[in-house]
């Protein structure tokens, strides 16, 4: 099973969460899966998603469609989120 992991920073996690929920039905569309939410233990501004997907090709247009990036300027994202998207090696 395919995953993509994505790691940004934001301003505020509280102001960021309610954007990040408001997506769900985009993410569910583009085929991610929400797997896991977390934050840095040591700095709360750093976030860390784990999706599942069936499709890394629909994965990848999803984290470069425009949309995307409005939606995480308008969240507080405050650097270039960094984005792995990883297959299943064993």
């Amino acid at each position: 099973m395919p995953f993509v992991l994505v790691r940004h920073k934001v301003q505020d996690f509280a102001k960021w969460k309610p954007f990040f929920d408001a997506d769900a039905a985009v993410r569910q569309k583009a085929g991610l899966r929400d797997k896991a939410l977390l934050c840095n233990a040591d700095d709360p501004q750093e976030v860390i998603i784990l999706f599942e997907t069936d499709d890394l090709g629909a994965a990848r247009q999803f984290a470069a469609a425009p949309q995307l990036r409005e939606v995480m300027e308008k969240a507080g994202v405050i650097d270039q989120p960094t984005m792995f998207f990883l297959e299943n090696a064993g």
